[in-house]
């Protein structure tokens, strides 16, 4: 299964008008404004929430499950996703990388359904032509498939199976440790990657995102079977879950099938434990320095912004367009044009609580990582003090909101968008940010390169190439 970290991509505008109206389609809007409040489907044994963007929203009475539907008719197939409020944010010493083995082991069998009886969670969906997988990221596990529209109710019961009926044995935790570990040592194969994780760990102090989502080396390796029972114990349940049912289904009959499988279920024995560390204010611009083989520099400069739902982050989006969406882009003319890099970029990662916003640069044979640093900060200090044009900011909207599209192209990437959505606090905001990218004025982005770009509050990560073996 894969360990991914969710990096929100954006889109190109060659075909940001096909795109644009595929984006109203999707979201139940014309013009990306919100249509009339639909009716609520009363079903027993659940109450209805809200209706947004032609997705319900219900709670599963029983246990307190959210259940969120989005019909969608164009094709006979239907992603039906789990996405668990846990990821290695709610990790501590001693356990990093569990969420993401505990992701692993979700696909061991349960005693009703299992290789040995030929009808394990992959004979299913491989039986039937299903593709599913599952994901660990920093404030959520989703596990999904998308299938056929007449084999929803057979997969439906064995995802909601390992719920809570999952077997947890060593033998299995001895083999997919062997798996985790040999994607660690891939990812420490990757200088880039490796840098990011340094940057990450200067940047957050307190905050559980200093270490990585695949964890720790030693952990991988040692942490007892019973520490991974308490962590299942403690996270999986389906009042700290929301299913995402997308595709051609009626909603009261989605909602039969997840009552039916879900609804035996009780909700947490005790509360899920919630993560109330608050990181400190940064004192000063911190630097970190990663030495290793390689043949290309890199420079990172990371700032801390608010969480993946404040009201900033729409105009942040556009900040990162401005400066790195295309060949358009400022950091393009200045970095690439310039022959300072041969790629940058701009990107802030949405997190449940603080999240990183982080310039990005590969340095071109012959650059040196100062002057590429300086280039870096100067196109930030120019909109901090001349602002950005109008053409800009209609430039990157028709951008912002192409990508918003193609990420929502079909069922099993709407779910997609959705479950960062979910992870991030509020999935509301899939159908809402959107609509506030039309909002963002060329005052909001000075405004917010003013506010949060700071270099004072920076932490700045040079990948240095050298000849020498990492140890």
């Amino acid at each position: 299964m894969t360990n991914a970290e969710g990096r929100r991509e954006r889109g190109s505008c060659s075909t940001a008008v096909v795109a644009l109206a595929l984006l109203g389609s999707m979201l139940g809007v014309s013009g990306v404004r919100a249509a009339a409040a639909p009716v609520a489907l009363q079903v027993p044994g659940f109450t209805y929430v809200k209706s947004l963007g032609g997705i319900d929203e219900y709670r599963l009475d029983a246990n307190g499950l959210t259940v969120l539907v989005m019909p969608d008719h164009s094709a006979p197939v239907v992603t039906f996703q789990v996405t668990y409020r846990v990821g290695s944010r709610n990790e501590v010493t001693g356990t990093t990388g569990a969420t993401h083995l505990l992701e692993h082991m979700m696909f061991k069998g349960t005693e009703h359904f299992n290789d040995a009886k030929g009808n394990s969670i992959k004979q299913y969906l491989e039986r039937v032509g299903g593709q599913f997988n599952a994901t660990t990221a920093f404030d959520r596990t989703n596990y999904f498939a998308t299938l056929g529209r007449d084999d929803l109710d057979g997969y439906v019961a064995i995802e909601a199976d390992r719920m809570r009926n999952l077997w947890l044995r060593e033998s299995d935790r001895q083999s997919e440790m062997t798996v985790v570990r040999n994607e660690y040592e891939r990812g420490k194969n990757d200088p880039n990657t490796v840098l990011m994780e340094e940057v990450s760990a200067a940047a957050y102090v307190a905050l559980p995102y200093h270490h990585p989502t695949i964890g720790y080396r030693s952990d991988i390796e040692h942490v007892p079977i019973e520490k991974l029972r308490q962590f299942y114990d403690t996270f999986y349940w389906p009042n700290n879950a929301t299913v995402s049912v997308v595709g051609d289904v009626q909603p009261a009959a989605a909602l039969a099938l997840v009552q039916k499988y879900y609804g035996g279920y009780p909700q947490s024995p005790q509360p899920i434990p919630q993560i109330y560390t608050e990181e400190p204010p940064q004192v000063g611009p911190r630097r970190v320095v990663v030495n290793r083989p390689g043949e290309l520099g890199t420079v990172v400069i990371a700032y801390k912004v608010p969480n993946g739902r404040d009201a900033d982050q729409p105009a942040l989006e556009m900040l990162d367009g401005i400066l790195s969406s295309g060949k358009s882009s400022r950091l393009y003319h200045a970095l690439i044009d310039g022959g300072l890099a041969l790629a940058a970029e701009s990107d802030t990662d949405l997190r449940r609580d603080l999240s990183l916003h982080t310039l990005y640069a590969t340095l071109a044979p012959g650059a040196t990582h100062e002057k590429v640093e300086q280039a870096l900060l100067a196109e930030v200090e120019k909109i901090k003090a001349d602002g950005v044009t109008a053409q800009e900011i209609a430039r990157v909207k028709q951008q912002v909101l192409a990508g918003e599209a193609y990420k929502r192209d079909g069922t099993a990437a709407a779910a997609s968008e959705l479950n960062e959505w979910i992870a991030i606090g509020d999935w509301t905001l899939y159908v809402t940010f959107p609509q506030k990218v039309e909002q963002v004025t060329a005052a909001d982005v000075q405004r917010v390169a003013r506010e949060y770009l700071d270099e004072r509050q920076s932490t700045t990560g040079w990948f240095v190439p050298s000849q020498e073996k990492p140890r």
